[in-house]
């Protein structure tokens, strides 16, 4: 392929923001070098590396950020969505610091989990019991168990771009650390496929497990029509319907199966429900769930930090002081209205380019092309989405490699005019290699 002038712009201008950024951050790179003397590319968690090394993180206040050079960031990345009540929340530390105060690990049932159960259950009436994990993938992980094992079944649909989590990856290529349960992969917001998989299928099919935007995948939302054929599908067959809502129960103040009209009877949930800490839950209907009642049930589920009590009392505060419904659909309107008038920009400047996603969570792509699944947004240079990167970080921005963009409840309108501000910059610097 014969490089062009844009090609040779492109590249040059990623490497004069790689090298400013290179300048600026010698303690973030003295850090990465010698912590990749004792961990694999300085690294436990894969999504947190960028090159030419990433920033190391020493402290964080509110929805600010500051690297171990001291330079100040406003956070747009949250935790990738976990982070929805900042840094330094309170309610949040307080709660923590009680809970501790009556020992740590107590090797037994405690005084919070129960609580913070029917908060959950109440705040999602479609999950009638639920049980504790520490992660969304182990949430995602216990659901497809359940479901092979409630059904008799061994095949599970999931949908090409669906992230649920570090082995359950369905990307454009099969993941090699994938979990190797009998997988249907079928393209995202296609119900014909869907339906000519249930035609052929649908007797060894025990659950379709689908995220109602997904989020890895580029905030690319589902269509309603899409999840009720889903809904239809699997009743049909007498199949389970799983909504992974690991990321996106905090986009509405329900969550989005709720938004939708759709009632799954299963759901995974992760990330902000912690209040910060690790944490993840998986249930549904009290039938299936009944299979891990230890009383009655055939199946064991363990985990020893499962119940663990920082996590039960960060989550209750983080539910019902900080973010009740209200709050949520709150958050979600200022994300829309910020979705909204990015695109407007970038539509004004006459940029291929746009931000899809629903309320407070969003990703960029470089395409003016309706977005209906991850294939519909490729076809650009990668690049593309680095120069943006380094140039948000140049301007005090901190967001994702990949373009995901998060808003946490302490960011202030302020932040957001100052992130808005940077797109408009990155709009006009870099016109002369921008697709239109």
């Amino acid at each position: 392929m014969a490089v062009t002038t844009e090609d040779t712009a492109l590249d040059t201008h990623l490497a004069q923001l790689q090298s400013a950024f290179i300048a600026k951050n010698p303690a973030s790179q003295r850090q990465f070098e010698t912590q990749a003397q004792y961990m694999p590319g300085a690294n436990s968690r894969s999504v947190l590396f960028y090159a030419p090394f990433p920033l190391t993180m020493a402290r964080g206040e509110g929805a600010c950020l500051w690297d171990a050079d001291e330079h100040r960031y406003n956070d747009f990345l949250a935790e990738y969505t976990a982070g929805v009540y900042g840094h330094s929340a309170p309610e949040i530390r307080d709660a923590v610091a009680t809970a501790m105060a009556s020992g740590i690990n107590l090797t037994g049932h405690n005084l919070l989990e129960g609580q913070l159960a029917k908060l959950i259950c109440e705040r999602f009436p479609q999950v009638e019991q639920l049980r504790f994990t520490n992660s969304g993938t182990e949430a995602n992980l216990m659901a497809i168990n359940a479901a092979v094992h409630f059904t008799k079944r061994p095949k599970i649909v999931v949908f090409s771009g669906a992230y649920h989590g570090g082995v359950l990856t369905f990307g454009a290529k099969p993941s090699p650390i994938t979990v190797p349960y009998d997988f249907v992969v079928l393209p995202y917001n296609d119900v014909a496929a869907a339906e000519a998989a249930f035609a052929t299928q649908g007797p060894k099919i025990a659950a379709v497990l689908v995220e109602p935007m997904l989020g890895a995948g580029g905030c690319i939302p589902a269509h309603a029509e899409f999840l009720n054929a889903l809904r239809r599908l699997t009743t049909q067959a007498c199949a389970l319907m799983m909504i992974d809502e690991v990321m996106t129960s905090r986009l509405a103040p329900h969550g989005l199966a709720a938004e939708h009209g759709i009632t799954p009877d299963m759901t995974t949930l992760g990330k902000y429900i912690g209040g910060g800490m690790s944490f993840g839950a998986f249930g549904g209907r009290a039938d299936i769930m009944a299979i891990f009642d230890p009383r009655t049930g055939s199946l064991a589920h363990s985990g020893t930090f499962n119940n663990n009590v920082v996590t039960m009392a960060a989550g209750l505060a983080g539910l019902t002081k900080l973010y009740p419904p209200a709050a949520a659909g709150a958050l979600a309107e200022r994300g829309a209205a910020l979705r909204e008038r990015l695109n407007a920009r970038c539509a004004k400047a006459g940029v291929a380019m746009q931000f899809t996603g629903v309320g407070s969570v969003m990703n960029s792509h470089f395409t003016s092309n309706p977005i209906c699944r991850p294939e519909d947004a490729t076809g650009f240079d990668p690049k593309l989405r680095q120069l943006l990167f380094f140039h948000l970080l140049a301007n005090g921005i901190y967001t994702a490699p990949r373009g995901l963009v998060v808003l946490s409840l302490p960011v202030t309108d302020e932040a957001i005019a100052r992130f808005e501000a940077a797109v408009q910059s990155f709009l006009s610097t870099y016109a002369d290699v921008l697709p239109n």
